[in-house]
Parts: C-alpha cells; structure tokens; sequence
C-alpha cells in the first residue's frame, strides 16, 4: 500500500488529542456536506425554471427558421419547394409572413405583428395548445387568432360581426399621397380565438392566413418573408442547414430555437453562472477551514513528523499525507452531499413536497451534467486548499 495513502486515511479515521481540531476537522467536513448537497439542489432547481421558462416560449418557436438576408421578402420557385421537401430530418416546414401593422377596433388601436401561416403552421408549431378562448382559424378565411394582450387592449370580442377587427398596412410604392385611402391597404377581420403564452409573446402577433397577408402586402403568390421547421427525432440541424443555404444559394439568414431566443438565453445563462459562482464561494470559505484544520494538524503531528523525516521518509512524501487526507475529507463530504442532494431532488421530483401554487410544485429537473459539476467543483477546490495546506510541511519545521 501507497505509505502517504496509509498514514493519512489512519490520520482520517482517529481522532486527534487537540479537541479543537477535531471540532474544528468537523465543522469543515459538515461544511463540504452542506456546500456539495445545497449546490446540486440549486443548480437542480434552475435548470427546472429554466426549463419551465422555455417552454413558453418553445411553443411559439420552430425547431429552425430561415429569413431572407436581403430585405423582408424572398421567393421560393417549384424547384427550390420541392428541393426543401427531399431534406432528409424535416417533419413538417410552413410559410409566414411576418410584417408590423396597425389594428383598429372600436376607436382602439395597437400596432403589432401580422403573421399570416398556411396550414401547415400547426404541424410545425404548438400554438393551438395555448389557445386561452375560442378555437384556432380556418384556411382561406378573413378569421384571426390574437394574443391575450391584444384582447385585453383593445377589449376584443370574438366572432363579434357587427364589430370587426380592422387592419391597416401601409402600401408599397413610391409617390405623393393625397389620402388616407392611398396610404393604406386594409382589410376587416374576425377574432376567432385568443392565445396565452407569455406576458410578451400574448403582444406580439395577431395569427391570419398567409393568402390574406399576401393580399394585404401586395406579394406574389411564391413570396414570403420567412419558412419555419419542425425536425424529425434525431435530425442534424448543422446539416439541414447547409442543405437550405445551399438551396437558397447563402441569400439566407437561419436561425435555430436558441438563437429566435438569444435575450433569453443570454440571460438564463448568466443567471446561473451567477448562482454558481455564489454557492462556489460558500464552498470556498468552508475549504479554508479544511485547509485550517490541516495546518493545525501538521502542528500537532509534528514530532511524528521528525519522527518519519529521521527515518528516512522524505518531505516530498510527508506533504502528501497531509494532501490525501484533505482530499479523503473532501471527497467524503462531497459523495455525502451529493448523495443527499440527489435524494432532496428526487423527493420533490415524484412527491411535489414544495408548492408554487396549490396546483403547480416547485419545477426541479435532475440531470447528470450537474452532478459532474458539483463533483468536478468540490473536488478541485478541496484538492487545491489541500496542497495550499499540506505545502506548509517543510525542511525547516522538522529541523
């Protein structure tokens, strides 16, 4: 057996005559347990916000969408549709046009997004899942679906004929205008339904059908300003990419779900570099009483210390003692904490023992990707406080 490795799990598993650094030995080991378990939880139960977070927003966003690099609108020729129809990954693609306009309803007015969908929007998108009232619009028809937001704006009613929602787009071209009637192409509309997803996305569209917006816009039937994907299980994104921009000739802008969220995910990222560094720190400061009762420990052994080093042992040698103990403690507390943070984990996961509302428990997601950081933290810096202490053993103490 290892002689450094011996001497220290034997320095582990006794006590030492000085009650101090026994007490001391255990504050930091009780310590390592509490850090390593309160940071998995933590990073448990962000990736559970964060998760719930996306979801938001993940019904509203395609798997990838692609946008014209050159201006709002491009064309998609027969070749180009059926090229797009062969990519091997895609489930279901839809046109859209996506276009800012002005609403009015009853002297209320809000200005906001046309997103005009063909039929296959609802093959690629789960929207229809997040209707809040009424029912999801009919292909070829002036209906309309709208956000929650924009109901409660312009207190919309649905199916309301007497009253319709009005939609004003400015017309493309160039010249003097005499009048309004000029100025605008409009259209009345029938609310069908009202979506509920987010404070900021129920703002954000007014849902139509994408003839509709065509007319509006004044484009060509083969016109659009964007294509949205839905992929098959196990697709490869970075392929089907390259496959579209080489349809497209590189005229296009693709974009996948992270990136129509960059903000979010910005944030969301930044947050829990945020949390981590926090409760890394905790776990710093409970080192440095590991690395205390080390040092106090060398002190004590001393004169076994002269003991070895007169044997023959060098110091070399001697500092590794001191180096595995500290990491046999570290490792120790780090399995205890972890093992105990995993089982707070799975408790709330199956048993939903704390509550955000009376229907809706604290969202917690276990995945192993944070397991390995607790473990890879807590072990690095236990090692590090460990070397910092055990360099403390030298020529000149034992002389």
């Amino acid at each position: 057996m290892n002689f450094p490795f011996y001497i220290a799990r034997r320095y582990t598993v006794s006590f030492s005559k000085s009650s101090a650094i026994n007490i001391i030995t255990g504050i930091a080991s009780l310590g390592i347990i509490v850090g390593a378990a309160a940071l998995f939880v933590v990073l448990s139960v962000f990736s559970g916000l964060k998760d719930f977070s996306l979801s938001f927003s993940n019904d509203f966003d395609p798997d990838l969408k692609i946008t014209s690099t050159l201006g709002k609108s491009f064309f998609i020729s027969p070749e180009q549709a059926q090229k797009i129809q062969k990519i091997d990954g895609i489930a279901a693609k839809s046109n859209i046009i996506e276009e800012r306009v002005l609403f009015l309803y009853e002297g209320k007015e809000v200005v906001t997004y046309l997103k005009g969908v063909d039929s296959s929007y609802t093959d690629v998108n789960k929207v229809q899942k997040k209707l809040y009232m009424g029912e999801w619009m009919e292909p070829k028809t002036p209906q309309v679906v709208v956000g929650y937001g924009i109901h409660q704006k312009l207190s919309l009613g649905l199916l309301s004929y007497s009253n319709p929602l009005e939609v004003y787009v400015p017309k493309p071209g160039k010249g003097a205008i005499n009048n309004a009637e000029q100025a605008f192409n409009k259209t009345a509309l029938l609310p069908v339904g009202v979506y509920a997803v987010s404070e900021e996305l129920d703002e954000k569209y007014v849902f139509a059908d994408l003839n509709l917006a065509q007319e509006l816009l004044e484009f060509k039937p083969n016109q659009v300003t964007g294509i949205e994907f839905r992929f098959k299980p196990g697709a490869d994104e970075s392929a089907i990419s390259a496959e579209l921009q080489n349809i497209f000739n590189n005229k296009l802008t693709i974009k996948n779900r992270a990136q129509l969220n960059d903000s979010l995910y910005k944030m969301l990222n930044t947050e829990q570099t945020a949390l981590y560094l926090i409760f890394t720190l905790v776990i710093v400061l409970t080192l440095f009483t590991l690395a205390g009762a080390i040092i106090m420990l060398i002190i004590d052994k001393k004169n076994n210390l002269t003991t070895l080093y007169n044997l023959g042992v060098e110091v070399r040698n001697l500092r590794k003692i001191f180096l595995f103990q500290g990491s046999i403690l570290t490792a120790a507390g780090g399995l205890i904490g972890l093992t105990l943070g995993i089982i707070i984990v799975l408790l709330q996961q199956n048993y939903q023992l704390v509550m955000v509302t009376p229907t809706m428990p604290y969202p917690v997601i276990f995945n192993v990707e944070n397991l390995i950081i607790v473990l890879a933290t807590i072990f690095s810096l236990g090692f590090i406080s460990s070397l910092i202490a055990s360099s403390r053993v030298t020529k000149k103490l034992l002389d």
